[in-house]
């Protein structure tokens, strides 16, 4: 039992890593097209893509898409097998709710580089716009999506709080003589990652609003939002090196993150009838 703890845990760790690595290249092809000018590939998916014209590319898509998918089968066992120990109250419930979500997008991005790795082209991603049209077409659609958009909002509150609080030493230890170059690292990637989440649950409710599909996006949207602001390539910089930062965070959680892997009982435990 133990060896299958340390074998998920090993997934969950390597999966941190590609996360790592998605955003560290998110980051810097954002950061070029300010120092060097360009569009840049301002998507996860985007910037998967690039990965192609790299040397053994596919080789290294395919590596990414098995280490997302042992951060996906991390984060369902955080969701649904409670393996931070976040309780059921309401504030337990909330966070297992957001890693649930987690699993879902990282899922997807998986697929992504698996489609990459195994195709070779193709978009690999669903438009956001195309996403959000898609559940306005449902009953009480337009309401459905404002409540989207609210909670990336409060996901987006949560991590910036998270980051200016540096409430991820609860779960990371970070070695002493790292400390004074991590720590402001993982705080500035937390709080530059909550931000763009607030601005793309604001643009999510304002599609609502406007019932236009649209207006709403993700990060590649978000960052152009920035740039159309005053001081707005600044803006832009500052939010590209804090994707950066955010995945130099995600591979200090692959180092130091303290994990509790679920094993056999914890599964039974989960599975009707054998509470």
């Amino acid at each position: 039992m133990v060896r299958s703890s340390n074998t998920f845990e090993t997934l969950a760790r390597a999966g941190y890593g590609a996360k790592g690595i998605v955003y560290l290249l998110l980051g810097g092809l954002a950061l070029s097209s300010v120092l060097v000018g360009g569009s840049g590939e301002d998507s996860p998916e985007g910037a998967l893509s690039r990965l192609l014209g790299a040397p053994m590319g596919r080789v290294v898509l395919g590596a990414i898409a098995v280490g997302l998918a042992g951060y996906v089968l991390w984060r369902l066992a955080q969701s649904l097998l409670d393996a931070d120990d976040n309780c059921t109250d309401a504030t337990g419930l909330l966070t297992r709710a957001g890693q649930l979500a987690s699993a879902v997008a990282n899922g997807v991005l998986a697929a992504t580089a698996a489609g990459l790795a195994l195709n070779g082209g193709g978009s690999g991603g669903s438009d956001s716009s195309s996403i959000i049209a898609m559940v306005m077409s449902q009953p009480f659609g337009q309401w459905m999506v404002g409540a989207i958009g609210a909670v990336f909002i409060g996901a987006g509150i949560a991590q910036v709080y998270r980051g200016a609080v540096r409430d991820y030493e609860d779960r990371i230890t970070i070695p002493a003589r790292f400390k004074p170059v991590l720590d402001p690292v993982c705080q500035y990637g937390l709080i530059a990652r909550g931000a763009l989440f607030v601005i793309i649950g604001g643009l999510i409710i304002f599609a609502a609003i406007t019932v236009s599909p649209e207006n709403a996006g993700g990060l590649r949207d978000a960052l152009d939002w920035l740039r159309s602001q005053p001081y707005g390539a600044a803006l832009y910089g500052l939010m590209a090196a804090g994707l950066v930062a955010y995945g130099a965070y995600a591979i200090v959680q692959a180092f130091y993150r303290r994990m509790d892997p679920p094993d056999a009982n914890d599964v039974k435990r989960m599975m009707p009838g054998t509470a």
